[in-house]
């Protein structure tokens, strides 16, 4: 679980530092269409971040056997659809062509729904001994 935790220190990093980029470097080089996209992006990785926390904490107190995957879909999820809206929304400032990212957000979303279905499937009571 040590490895899940480290993944998820540095997501946390990422986001706070993209965050920061944000607030501080973005909203004066992009469009307030594009600095409202890049907000949404940042703003799902927070609760990817807040919510991968939560399920690991949980963990202590009832069963959750597919743990492991719920938040691997939940990750790739988050990197798909944050990580493409990051890439589309700064592609003027960077003059990188990532319009081909389109539909990869959607696809980043499914999987985080997913991963949201597997949880409520996979969790069951600690067995007491």
């Amino acid at each position: 679980m040590h490895k899940v935790i480290r993944a998820n220190a540095i997501s946390w990093i990422i986001a706070v530092s993209f965050g920061a980029l944000g607030a501080h470097f973005l909203k004066n080089h992009l469009s307030p269409d594009a600095l409202d996209s890049f907000q949404v992006g940042l703003r799902y990785h927070f609760y990817f971040n807040i919510a991968s926390l939560l399920i690991i904490l949980l963990q202590t107190q009832i069963e959750i056997p597919r743990i492991s995957l719920v938040l691997r879909l939940m990750t790739a999820g988050t990197l798909l659809f944050s990580g493409s809206i990051y890439l589309l929304s700064t592609s003027d400032l960077t003059g990188l062509s990532v319009r081909f990212l389109g539909p990869v957000t959607p696809i980043g979303g499914m999987l985080i729904i997913f991963s949201w279905i597997l949880l409520f499937f996979s969790t069951k009571p600690k067995s007491k001994l």
